[in-house]
């Protein structure tokens, strides 16, 4: 693996511009294939889980670095994928898969961890703490979501809208358009998908599952260790 390289000095916009064209950054490191890293976290037992990026394909970026196997992410920092880009990457007892042009900043302040979601798609499962409950948020353009304990959900968003399946566990839905229709979520098994928006009276409305696959959450929590709560049910998704 080549050591990480360094873009000189663009900002945060030039890069991001020049991720969306195809092949811009490469093909800078992967595990052959996304469906390789399950053995790989079987293999490693009871070990914690690597911190870092784990897979990636196409254009990958952290602020104005390159992405490359091993990087960590840092408070503050900007993970972006370019067009035909996607990432698997690890953050403490969480894991991500981060679709193509996408760019989600994580935070973390005064014990409350934060993705601030600019927009794109990404599957996300979330372990437990080391002592107690965990405060994580979500922030769409038109939504904050809490996520309490252990969870596993899909975000899919843009300036006006959002998509969120809670595939299981629990959370706390605010629609920014309106925070009285705030909603207290509950799921097993991708119980009830939603579509948050900024316009209209109603903020909150059902959507159809699609996106994400059992697979693919099976696949993140292998990779911190763990097995998703609906593992021993057959994969329908």
């Amino acid at each position: 693996m080549n050591a990480q390289k360094t873009i000189p000095q663009p900002s945060r916009r030039t890069l991001l511009r020049g991720l969306t064209a195809i092949g811009t950054l490469g093909t800078l490191g992967t595990l052959g294939t996304l469906s390789a890293l399950p053995g790989l976290a079987r293999a490693a037992g009871n070990l914690p889980a690597t911190p870092g990026f784990r897979f990636i394909k196409g254009p990958v970026g952290v602020d104005d670095t390159r992405a490359s196997i091993g990087l960590n992410i840092k408070p503050g920092q900007t993970a972006m994928t370019g067009e035909g880009g996607e990432a698997v990457y690890i953050i403490g007892p969480d894991a991500f898969l981060q679709h193509e042009k996408t760019k989600i900043t994580y935070e973390d302040e005064n014990g409350i961890q934060t993705m601030r979601f600019a927009s794109g798609k990404a599957l996300a499962v979330f372990g437990k703490g080391r002592s107690g409950p965990r405060n994580v948020q979500i922030l769409t353009p038109a939504a904050v979501i809490a996520i309490h304990n252990t969870a596993g959900c899909y975000i899919d968003a843009d300036e006006t809208r959002t998509y969120f399946c809670l595939c299981y566990g629990e959370a706390e839905l605010t629609p920014k358009g309106d925070p009285k229709q705030k909603e207290t979520l509950s799921a097993k098994h991708h119980d009830r998908p939603l579509i948050i928006t900024l316009a209209g009276e109603k903020k909150i409305a059902p959507a159809p599952f699609s996106g994400h696959t059992d697979s693919e959450l099976t696949t993140l929590e292998n990779a911190v260790g763990r097995w998703p709560p609906f593992h021993k049910q057959s994969d329908s998704r």
